[in-house]
């Protein structure tokens, strides 16, 4: 009997231990594509779900493998501060400053949408964080887009209602409901969509996205073998779109595991995620608006 107490609580300690490690510890996930529409090789890291979490003093160890990265741009899926009732907005403020270096572009994320649509929960937080970004000459891509040209590549910023966040249950979204909200994308250019929900990737796809990238589930929180990530923020077991790389007909999604963690603060199997990503230039082969792993 004393063997087998022991054994549990080296398991359990064991357990701890990881959930320790993996709490407080990212990794640099790297990605290529190809497509014929970039003008040329684009090379950039996706930020997503940072929850204002701290990795080193001042957030130097992110910063410092940013910077060894050299990106072309940074895009961010939202999500950088946590929507707490009195929480400060400088932590998020000062991490963007220092990356302001680099052509920055923001889409919201569920948590930066909520500030300034309840003010009477939030208070100030929401006009305190948009003008904390203006000083800093970062405009919010809110159901809108941006051309690089130099790449060939619009970036969309996509905010949908607050019902398609709804917990225990998914929400259908409405036929048409993005062509309505979004602005009819660039054929002429590589379609990224900042989609901060991975769980509508289909209608995503329909739109017309050759990329959408996305966060929001942590990876699941936990992640088991085979299994792959275990509880999404909408308390939903086993979600399809928990991390990683997926496809629908001509499109693909990147969804991000996140930075940080909210609600249920902490990671297991499950280490924080900087993502990188690299479309290469194809040369036309006939096959218009493909895109393909490599």
């Amino acid at each position: 009997m004393t063997g087998i107490i022991v054994g549990i609580v080296a398991v359990l300690v064991c357990l701890l231990l990881i959930v320790i490690i993996d709490s407080n510890r990212f990794h640099t996930v790297s990605y290529e594509l190809e497509s014929e529409k970039v003008a040329s090789d684009f090379h950039f890291l996706f930020l997503s779900d940072l929850h204002n979490k701290s990795y080193g003093k001042d957030n130097e160890k992110l910063l410092q493998a940013i910077r060894e990265k050299k990106p072309d741009v940074i895009l961010i899926g939202g999500d950088v501060l946590n929507a707490h009732p009195g929480e400060s907005v400088e932590a998020a403020l000062s991490f963007l400053e220092k990356l302001t270096a680099y052509p920055l572009y923001y889409a919201n994320g569920n948590h930066e949408q909520r500030l300034l649509l309840y003010p009477e929960k939030y208070g100030s937080m929401g006009v305190d964080y948009e003008e904390g970004l203006q000083k800093l000459g970062i405009r919010m891509i809110v159901n809108e887009t941006r051309v690089l040209e130099r790449y060939a590549v619009s970036v969309t910023g996509c905010e949908v209602d607050r019902q398609y966040y709804k917990r225990f249950h998914k929400v259908p979204m409405k036929k048409g409901y993005l062509e309505e909200l979004l602005p009819k994308q660039n054929k002429d250019c590589f379609q990224i969509l900042l989609a901060h929900n991975p769980d509508y990737f289909p209608e995503y796809a329909a739109w017309g996205a050759d990329l959408v990238l996305s966060g929001h589930l942590h990876g699941g929180v936990a992640r088991l073998p085979v299994l792959g990530g275990v509880v999404s923020p909408r308390l939903h077991l086993f979600p399809r779109y928990d991390g990683g790389k997926f496809t629908h007909g001509n499109s693909t999604m990147i969804v991000s595991r996140g930075l940080g963690m909210h609600t249920i603060p902490f990671r297991f199997n499950n280490p924080g995620e900087l993502v990188e990503i690299t479309i290469r230039k194809r040369k036309n082969n006939g096959t218009i608006g493909k895109i393909a792993g490599i």
